[in-house]
C-alpha cells in the first residue's frame, strides 16, 4: 500500500474513531490485537494491513474510502507524522495509551527510499549543536526513514546520522536521541556532537546491549533537517 493510501485511511480511521461509542481499545478489541498497536498504527509506526480494513469498516460502521477516491499529490509529497521528541540524556515514561494525533508534516518523498516508511521527530537540546556539516539544533525538525523498512539493503555505517533508542525497566521508559555513528572492530559507537561535555556516547557491542545493560536500538535513519522561521 503507498504512503498515500495509508494516509488516507488512516485519516478516515481517526474521524470514523470520534464518533460516539467509537474507541482505540474497541477498534484494538474487534480485530483481536492489543490497544497500543492502534496507537502506533494512528502515528504512523505500524503498518496498516489490507485484510484489516474491513473488519475496520465493520467496526466503524463506515464504508472504507475506494483508491478512486484519492487525491494524487503532486510533485511527489508525502504526509509524515511527527512522532515524538529527541532529546539526550532523557529517559520517559512509555505511554501506550496516548490518543492523542500526531503533528503531520507535508514534505517531498525520499526519491532514494520511496518505499519506506517517513518520521519526523522533534529535536530537543545541544546533544547535536556542533555536527559538521550542518548541527542539528532544538527546535529542528529531523525527517527520517524508518530503519526497519530499509535494513535488508543499508548496512548501519561510519558517519551515519541515526535516531537511537534505549530502553530500560523491561521497556518502560524510554529515550530518543540523535546520535553519529561510529564503526569499531568489536563494538558500534553512538556519538553525540555537541559543544556541551555532559553528552556522552552510547557504546553497544556487537549483540546490540548497551556497556550499562540499556538495550539499544536504531529505528530510522535522518534524511533531512527541517525548520520554520520564527514569527509565522
Amino acid at each position: 500500500m503507498s504512503d498515500q493510501a495509508t494516509q488516507f485511511y488512516l485519516d478516515w480511521i481517526r474521524e470514523g474513531l470520534k464518533q460516539p461509542g467509537k474507541t482505540q481499545s474497541g477498534l484494538a478489541a474487534h480485530l483481536g490485537i492489543a490497544h497500543p498497536q492502534i496507537t502506533q498504527l494512528l502515528k504512523g509506526k505500524r503498518k496498516l494491513k489490507v485484510d484489516e480494513i474491513p473488519k475496520i469498516a465493520e467496526y466503524l460502521e463506515s464504508e472504507p474510502p475506494t483508491m478512486s477516491e484519492l487525491t494524487p499529490y503532486t510533485g511527489g509529497l508525502s504526509v509524515i507524522p511527527v512522532v515524538g521528541k529527541v532529546e539526550a540524556g532523557a529517559f520517559h515514561e512509555v505511554d501506550e495509551f496516548d490518543q492523542s494525533e500526531p503533528v503531520m508534516l507535508t514534505l517531498p518523498r525520499d526519491e532514494k527510499f520511496p518505499n519506506a516508511r517517513q518520521i519526523a521527530f522533534d529535536v530537543s537540546g545541544d546533544s547535536m549543536n556542533d555536527l559538521k556539516p550542518r548541527p542539528i539544533l532544538s527546535g529542528d525538525r529531523a525527517v527520517c526513514v524508518s530503519y526497519e523498512d530499509i535494513a535488508h539493503q543499508v548496512v548501519l555505517r561510519e558517519g551515519m546520522v541515526v535516531v537511537v533508542q534505549r530502553t530500560r525497566d523491561a521497556g518502560h521508559f524510554r529515550e530518543w536521541s540523535v546520535k553519529q555513528i561510529e564503526i569499531h572492530e568489536d563494538r558500534t559507537e553512538f556519538h553525540p556532537r555537541s559543544t556541551n561535555p555532559k553528552h556522552k556516547p552510547i557504546v553497544v557491542q556487537r549483540n546490540f546491549t548497551a556497556d550499562d545493560g540499556v538495550e539499544v536500538e536504531v529505528i530510522a535513519l535522518v534524511r533531512r533537517v527541517v525548520n520554520d522561521m520564527p514569527g509565522f
